[in-house]
């Protein structure tokens, strides 16, 4: 295999990661010796230990002289664990792989630095472009203060989300309901609306078998605390860790009544429209280290997101399915009046889900 296949590898290893390493980025590390692999190694749960000092741990003796390829440049600061790059060195890495630098203010660069100081050969630029959308979400909370957002759409082939009067079980087939469980689990957390919470009821976990340990954390927007109290996400808050996004000043007794079922409340200001207002909540979710936010909600809350313009990804779900004009579309109303003013994407995949197609998008 040669290096471009296994910082491909390394890639593949980092993206084991999403969903479970927040705040950290997810990095994978292939050490390649002779043209074996001796050691490989993926940022943990938790975000520790990180990906080089996994695949250190198992190559052993056999790291001496090797080449590292590791997803992201290793660190070089103190923080539980030591620096990455110390470690390589300290191993006898012969020489070091990187597609990317890592934008934080306290590596930028001096990962390299240190490693070549040391005398160790770095490369970078392999798979660069891929390795910026594996921890997109990491980049864009170091830059923006805020998590990526994923918008997940499931649609007819003229996208209606539901018919007239409000049936939407089962557009997309099977394959394609596990497909979104698994895109449940490649997030730190899920969000919806307090509409959808009152009208599905739904767990928001990844139920799919051998990954219940990876549901993500659930974010809920309730502007007025109108979620009833019997919700299985309220009943439920205790198991899996549940934030509702509100108004400040709120009721009192239902903020104490959320807060003893194990609910935790995230207060933010109002527009002058007295809603939430989305930017300060997504730069919360940031501040509390959420890198990547999937987004589940209705047509509403998809169409405040983009007139936003905090939707950076769509996941959507296409079925080979017609509802027509009197359905209810995926996206509401929300505001335009010139073609030039849409949002814009471009595509990333294409994926065939049973009889329905997974296409992933872009914001340019």
């Amino acid at each position: 295999m040669d290096d471009r296949g296994h910082m491909q590898a390394a890639l593949a290893l980092a993206r084991r990661g999403l969903g479970s390493v927040w705040p950290n980025p997810a990095v994978g590390c292939v050490l390649v010796k002779e043209g074996r692999v001796v050691g490989r190694g993926w940022t943990q749960p938790g975000g520790r230990p990180h990906g080089e000092t996994e695949a250190l741990e198992r190559a052993g003796a056999e790291a001496q002289g090797a080449t590292a390829y590791v997803s992201l440049e290793p660190c070089c600061h103190w923080g539980k664990t030591p620096p990455c790059s110390d470690a390589l060195i300290a191993a006898g890495i012969a020489r070091v792989a990187i597609p990317i630098e890592d934008p934080d203010p306290r590596v930028a660069g001096q990962g390299v630095a240190r490693l070549r100081e040391a005398g160790v050969a770095v490369e970078i630029g392999l798979c660069a472009e891929a390795a910026e959308e594996v921890n997109a979400g990491f980049f864009l909370r170091l830059r923006q203060g805020r998590p990526l957002v994923t918008l997940k759409l499931a649609t007819t082939r003229d996208g209606q989300l539901a018919t007239s009067i409000g049936e939407s079980r089962w557009i997309t087939g099977e394959l394609a309901r596990e497909r979104a469980h698994l895109l449940r689990a490649s997030h730190d957390a899920v969000m919806i609306g307090s509409n959808t919470v009152i009208t599905d009821d739904p767990l928001l976990t990844c139920r799919l078998p051998g990954l219940d340990h990876r549901s993500p954390l659930r974010t809920v927007l309730d502007s007025r605390l109108t979620v009833p109290l019997t919700a299985r996400v309220v009943a439920e808050a205790r198991q899996v860790p549940t934030w509702f996004i509100t108004l400040r000043h709120g009721d009192a007794a239902r903020r104490e009544a959320l807060l003893q079922c194990g609910v935790e409340l995230i207060e933010v200001p109002a527009t002058p429209a007295h809603m939430v207002d989305m930017h300060a909540a997504f730069r919360e979710l940031g501040r509390r280290g959420l890198t990547r936010v999937l987004v589940e909600g209705g047509s509403t809350l998809a169409a405040v997101l983009l007139r936003a313009g905090l939707v950076d990804r769509l996941a959507w779900f296409h079925a080979p399915s017609l509802i027509g004009g009197d359905g209810i579309p995926a996206v509401a109303g929300f505001g335009l009046t010139h073609v030039a003013e849409a949002p814009r994407f471009e595509r990333l995949s294409l994926e065939t889900v049973g009889e329905d197609v997974l296409e992933t998008l872009r914001r340019r």
